[in-house]
């Protein structure tokens, strides 16, 4: 058993409470109990409120949907199997009505889009297949038809959209081009004696690619093409084709492949489609942002074909949107698991001869998961202001081009990060399972497969935050564009004068001779959120700085020139644009702290603020090479980092199990057995067991044991035994000499 003691915390700490706390004596150090006297005690009900963001409601009544058998995974089925059943609880959410919240009221919806992707979200708890096979009718076919098309098709498509009598699939991406959207080689040329477009791809590289519901069940299909009207490409527009007859079969000139098994969400049918000059009427082209007249003219309310395209875009960002959110979800679920697990396993005796150790208490266990929960923590808080901001948006509240700009830069900004994350999460919570965890009825290792490609859905990460990359340096250039000579002269100096200063080791002296050689100096700077916020966006502002200072280089040259020039700053850029995610996930948890009422709320004010310094000091210390050699930490600094993430861990520690309860899932979500509590009644009647054998005596000796006692008495008995008298010396003899 463990021993008790008096807590060893720091002086330099911040503490809220006003004696210091018992704690635990394990292998790591002492560790404070949750709940003793004097420690933070973590008000699980008030902070799971407030995880459940925006639209708890809408979640809560999503997460008990999640809940019912009948719309839960059952593992083990077959490929077919699995996508009918889905296909099942699609008819099932119909029923339900919540997945319909963000239609228009005239077609039975509520006009709520916020609280339509949080309920969405949730999904994810019963099958990441449901998740993704009701965005693609819903999220995305059902979406385009509203947010691409006009009253005629709001009125003629979207009913049998809604409510699933027209499966239907989002059939953008191409073999030949994923991410490109705006290279697609499918076209849609207007005829005009017929008043029809003539989809068309012209070689099997266009083919339509990964596209839920058309392996099977599709009906209809939006298609994304390159418009041509009069000889002229006005670039990638979508219109609705339909694609089977109520017997399933394809109709003329459609054709398509099955995707067959995946490495993951296998309840969805993905397959390939393509296109022989099917015909289809004027009016099935979506034509909110682009329309053709029956002469084969075409018009725009956006003169650009650049800005159009982006708009166009812009309206489908929902699937990103909840992407990101789902993808903290199964973040959630997955340290849940492992955190619940990790609390109960015991193994090896290190600090006492009979009880083995709870695995949670080892400091690399710790390090293996309390980080990824401080960064699911800040995931789940910047994911609600960006839902705060996509309803805002979609419902009219604050709809300008900047809005909607802003918002896209959101979703390619945090949607990278939160379905990485997800796959770390995962892999490591199956990982600190060990043997249970790689067992299907743990879950642990589906959800990795399903989550794997979150990281390629709705644009490849690496290619997203290029798009975020770009944004920070239009927003860069546009601080300079009015300036004169004189001011871009001052920049330029006061950059050099920055390098110089940075460069020549003087900060980091300067931090040396503050800190005098003083850990807790050194945490005292770091643990202060200015100075966290300054690290990391001063890494962001000089990373974009210096990519600037080098495009600019490109003014003048040739197009295949500039283009080299700025591959050359490709990976510079995603790293600048993925340092600027982390900084907004970085805020939004600092946001949501600075809600607690520190006097009424003491004890979960202590320990959220030692979980977002977890997660602000874990970035700094993940990039601490970068701070190193640009001079922005002194090693003093850089080390005291390290030393208090190791001192946070074991103060979170006893607060663990608590942080994952806030998420709100019970056993009906998570559907694991090591999370059950079943590990612990097994490590417990293990422990009894033991203990009885030793108190009856009836224990078998251990062989060491016998060994070490037999040296011992051995060694005894040497020291007892009387010393033997000395031999007497030879006598000398003399030589005689002949």
């Amino acid at each position: 058993m463990v021993d008790t003691a008096r807590s060893t915390a720091p002086a330099d700490d911040i503490v809220t409470q006003a004696a210091p706390a018992p704690a635990a004596v394990t292998d790591t150090g002492p560790v404070q109990i949750a709940g003793a006297p004097g420690s933070p005690r973590v008000d699980t009900a008030k902070l799971g409120r407030q995880l459940l963001g925006s639209w708890p409601e809408e979640r809560l009544a999503s997460r008990e949907l999640a809940g019912r058998p009948e719309m839960q995974r059952i593992e083990g089925q077959s490929k077919e199997e699995h996508r009918e059943r889905v296909l099942g609880q699609l008819k099932l959410l119909v029923e339900n009505g919540q997945v319909l919240r963000a239609f228009p009221e005239a077609q039975g919806g509520h006009d709520d889009h916020g609280g339509n992707i949080a309920g969405f979200e949730e999904l994810v708890l019963a099958d990441p297949s449901l998740q993704i096979k009701s965005g693609v009718q819903w999220g995305l076919f059902a979406a385009a038809i509203l947010h691409l098309g006009t009253t005629y098709h709001h009125e003629t498509f979207l009913p049998g959209a809604m409510n699933l009598d027209v499966p239907g699939a989002f059939a953008m991406t191409e073999i030949g081009h994923g991410s490109d959207v705006a290279s697609v080689a499918t076209t849609a040329t207007y005829d005009e004696a017929t008043q029809e477009f003539v989809i068309h791809t012209p070689f099997r590289a266009a083919w339509k690619e990964y596209l839920g519901n058309a392996a099977v069940h599709g009906k209809a299909a939006t298609v994304f093409a390159q418009l041509i009207t009069n000889g002229v490409n006005h670039g990638v527009h979508a219109l609705y084709v339909p694609i089977r007859d109520d017997n399933g079969e394809f109709l003329p000139g459609v054709g398509g492949e099955d995707d067959g098994l995946k490495g993951g969400l296998n309840g969805i049918d993905n397959g390939r489609l393509h296109f022989t000059n099917v015909r289809v009427p004027r009016v099935n082209l979506l034509n909110r942002y682009g329309d053709v007249a029956e002469d084969g003219t075409y018009t725009s309310p956006i003169a650009s074909p650049g800005r159009r395209f982006f708009t166009m875009l812009g309206t489908l960002v929902q699937g990103r949107v909840s992407l990101d959110g789902a993808a903290a979800a199964a973040s959630a679920m997955g340290l849940t698991i492992a955190i619940k697990y990790g609390a109960e396993r015991r193994q090896f005796t290190a600090g006492s001869d009979t009880d083995e150790e709870v695995i949670l208490d080892y400091q690399r266990h710790q390090r293996r998961l309390l980080p990824l929960l401080a960064t699911t923590y800040a995931a789940f808080f910047a994911h609600d202001e960006f839902l705060v901001k996509f309803d805002a948006v979609f419902s009219g509240k604050a709809d300008s081009d900047a809005d909607r700009e802003d918002l896209e830069t959101l979703a390619a900004a945090l949607k990278p990060l939160s379905t990485w994350h997800a796959l770390e999460a995962l892999q490591e919570s199956r990982e600190a399972c060990g043997g249970a965890g790689f067992m299907a009825s743990n879950r642990l290792v589906g959800l990795r497969q399903d989550l794997d490609v979150y990281v390629t859905f709705e644009g490849d990460n690496n290619v997203l935050l290029q798009l975020v990359a770009k944004r920070l340096l239009t927003d860069y250039a546009k601080k300079f564009a009015k300036a004169d000579a004189a001011t871009v002269a001052r920049l330029v100096a006061s950059q050099a004068a920055d390098r110089a200063y940075h460069g020549s080791g003087l900060r980091s002296l300067a931090q040396t001779v503050a800190d005098f050689g003083s850990t807790a100096r050194s945490v005292d700077h770091l643990r202060d959120a200015n100075a966290q916020r300054e690290l990391l966006t001063d890494r962001v502002e000089t990373m974009i700085a210096g990519v600037a200072g080098v495009l600019r280089e490109a003014k003048g040259m040739s197009k295949t020139d500039a283009a080299a020039l700025f591959n050359s700053q490709q990976n510079e850029l995603i790293e600048a644009a993925r340092a600027h995610g982390e900084l907004l996930q970085w805020e939004a948890f600092t946001r949501a702290l600075d809600t607690w009422n520190a006097s009424t709320d003491p004890g979960t004010t202590q320990v959220l603020t030692w979980l977002r310094d977890l997660f602000g000091l874990g970035l700094i210390e993940k990039h601490a090479a970068w701070y190193l050699i640009n001079g922005r930490l002194s090693p003093q600094r850089a080390q005291s980092v390290t030393a208090y993430i190791d001192r946070l861990l074991g103060r979170l520690r006893p607060h663990a199990v608590d942080l994952v309860d806030a998420f709100g899932y019970g056993p009906e979500h998570l559907r694991a057995t090591i999370a059950t509590g079943i590990e612990k009644e097994r490590q417990d009647e293990a422990r009894a067991y033991y203990a009885t054998q030793r108190a009856s005596g009836t224990a078998p000796l251990d062989e060491k044991v016998l060994a070490k006692a037999a040296a011992k008495a051995a060694k005894e008995a040497a020291k007892a035994a009387p010393k033997a008298a000395p031999k007497a010396a030879p006598k000398p003899t003399a030589k005689v000499e002949k």
